[in-house]
């Protein structure tokens, strides 16, 4: 669970990365709008992945290997 929620954070991460250099939104683009239904459950899917790695940064790292 830990790799697939840090592997949907990371696309995330691009995606913003891709609004930011060049206002260009690829979920947006793919799903044909920021507003639709699909895009709005990859968002929520991305942040929700982003909510679960923020527990990874307080596991204790022996037990995260």
């Amino acid at each position: 669970m830990n790799k697939l929620a840090l592997i949907i954070t990371i696309i995330g991460a691009l995606n913003w990365g891709s609004i930011g250099l060049f206002q260009f939104d690829i979920v947006a683009w793919i799903f044909g709008g920021a507003g639709t239904l699909l895009a709005r459950i990859v968002y929520t899917v991305v942040a929700l992945a982003g909510l679960w790695c923020i527990t990874l940064l307080f596991k204790d790292r022996a037990k995260a290997d």
